[in-house]
């Protein structure tokens, strides 16, 4: 008896020949290229070193094309970016020792929003591996232990024939539920040797899905079902996962309103009757949400930002279906489903078959949103209003967003209406400054056909203002829209309402517009009365452009704090 398991593949008679035949001239970096192709990808970000320069120069001989930044964790910012657009694993090359740890802050944003990056790195030659001080440049006593706490697995590469199984089981792991980066080293001899290993034609790699048990399916179909007043919130693992249809359906069978996290933006349309928008930092939401007898938690660990930070204390039964386990019930007792968000709200569809009818919903859904609107609109912030509605008229409907962590984010996080799932990414899963540039150029290389918006403040912008040169010699069409307060806007803030005076937040900043000119990238300085269309204009002309926004900003103020 034959079983599926016991066959097989045999080689052609052409893989036969390509395999005792192999071209000379190749190396353990042809290897890796080779692996990527196999897998399926196109696209490769980084920046080279020397230890890597084996890496590099099998590039030169692949079908793959390479996008490369001024910095390493730029680089991994564009990777994190052309993941979450693609859905693919992103190959991120950086070098040994100071190239890898710069990406590491990128990774790190990866890790928390469920990026695929796929990071290798080279590593000093094998004999200096297992923490010998052997006085190699770049050495580390032990390079994987920095990328351990940060990353979802790290594989070492000692021999060449190990490249292949390698690459192909970390390609696994980033695209495993939940997504996320992974970390391959491989060591400089390894790299630039010659091999006779047979050219990569197979590497197949197949990420487990992550369905839930049908006996927890059946409990959360029953309190769902029989609830009196249902809720949902929405995360960034319903984005990441595909599910935006999915959750819509099955609100609208139950007559649950949704409101999404921060990371979530775009899962759930902002218009649609059900949607409480993503107002979370708001305690009129909150306490919508606490008095849910059934709360339905889809990819998200609600966390600080997802629950008011920390305030929103549920007083009906919670389901958590969350595919990161670390996050199931980690911050509050609930049924928790360990799944992928697309294969459990599929289940739940096809267990609760029977409408459940609640006319009432759209009309509290109505009361919450206009209380909201009336606190925000008490505290005399019509200016950052504005100016969100003006980026948001400019923004073509489906073009991406990329949003760096300064005050018109903030706003956004809450008030911007994504117009779809997909299309509005920031960095609030770790919080690092610097995401939003090098990551708009990432999507901009994934779809070249669609302009993206990129949003910082002037302090943010510095961190990834080199990557100008990137966007100009690839000739993205990213328009970076520059907000110039002076300084750390939010952290003056913070600084301001906690001590009465700052310190470190006020910044010399440079002329941006003359900055970008000095690239070859067209700059213009607007207002908030010239905002709509001058970035209408910049997002409408191919090429990078910058836009720069002279003003000072202020975030509605906090219900965790006031109460």
């Amino acid at each position: 008896m034959t079983h599926d398991h016991d066959l097989v593949l045999r080689p052609t008679a052409a893989q036969r020949e390509a395999a005792l035949n192999p071209p000379p001239g190749r190396t353990g970096g042809d290897l890796v290229v080779e692996t990527l192709a196999g897998l399926g990808a196109t696209t490769v970000f980084g920046l080279p070193g020397q230890h890597a320069l084996g890496l590099f120069d099998a590039l030169r001989r692949s079908g793959l094309r390479y996008v490369g930044l001024r910095v390493e964790n730029n680089a991994g910012f564009a990777a994190d970016a052309y993941g979450r657009i693609t859905g693919e694993a992103a190959p991120l090359l950086v070098s040994t020792g100071p190239g890898a740890l710069t990406s590491l802050a990128a990774l790190h944003e990866a890790a928390a929003a469920s990026a695929p990056v796929l990071a290798i790195g080279s590593q000093v030659p094998t004999a200096g591996l297992g923490g010998g001080r052997h006085g190699y440049l770049h050495e580390l006593p032990d390079q994987a232990a920095s990328f351990r706490g940060v990353v979802k697995s790290v594989h070492t590469v000692r021999t060449q024939s190990q490249i292949p199984s390698a690459v192909a089981a970390a390609w696994e792991s980033a695209l495993t539920a939940p997504h996320g980066p992974v970390w391959v080293e491989i060591p400089q001899d390894v790299l630039l040797a010659e091999t006779v290993i047979p050219v990569v034609t197979g590497a197949d790699a197949f990420p487990e899905e992550l369905p839930p048990r049908p006996e927890l399916t059946a409990v959360a179909a029953d309190l769902l079902a029989s609830a009196a007043r249902p809720a949902i919130i929405a995360g960034g693992g319903v984005v990441r996962a595909d599910a935006a249809g999915k959750l819509r359906q099955l609100a609208e069978r139950l007559s649950a309103p949704v409101v999404t996290t921060f990371g979530g933006k775009g899962a759930f349309p902002w218009t649609h009757p059900l949607s409480l928008q993503s107002w979370l930092e708001d305690r009129h939401t909150t306490d919508f949400l606490e008095d849910a007898d059934v709360l339905l938690v889809v990819g998200s660990g609600l966390g600080e930002l997802s629950s008011n930070y920390h305030t929103f204390k549920p007083r009906g039964r919670v389901v958590q279906i969350e595919a990161d386990l670390g996050k199931l019930e980690s911050n509050h007792p609930a049924l928790g489903i360990h799944a992928d968000a697309r294969l459990a709200l599929q289940a739940l569809l096809e267990t609760i078959e029977e409408p459940r009818q609640d006319a009432s919903a759209p009309e509290r859904v109505r009361e919450v949103l206009a209380k909201v609107r009336a606190r925000i609109d008490a505290q005399g912030l019509a200016l950052e209003q504005d100016l969100l509605a003006s980026v948001r008229r400019a923004l073509p409907p489906r073009a991406p967003s990329f949003w760096d962590m300064t005050i018109l984010a903030y706003w956004a996080w809450s008030a911007f209406d994504p117009r779809g799932a997909n299309t509005m990414h920031s960095a609030q899963g770790s919080g690092g400054l610097g995401y939003a540039f090098p990551a708009a150029l990432g999507a901009a290389v994934a779809d070249p056909t669609t302009p993206v918006l990129a949003v910082s403040g002037d302090g943010g912008a510095l961190y990834s203002v080199a990557e100008l040169a990137t966007a100009r010699q690839h000739g993205l069409n990213v328009t970076w829209l520059i907000v110039d307060d002076g300084g750390y806007g939010i952290l003056r803030e913070y600084m301001t309402d906690s001590f009465g005076a700052t310190t470190g937040t006020e910044l010399t900043r440079p002329d941006f517009v003359a900055l970008a000119e000095s690239f070859g990238v067209p700059g213009v300085r607007t207002s908030p009365e010239t905002l709509a269309e001058d970035l209408a204009k910049a997002l409408a002309a191919p090429g990078p452009s910058v836009v720069v926004l002279p003003a000072v900003l202020r975030m509605f103020a906090p219900t965790h704090v006031t109460g």
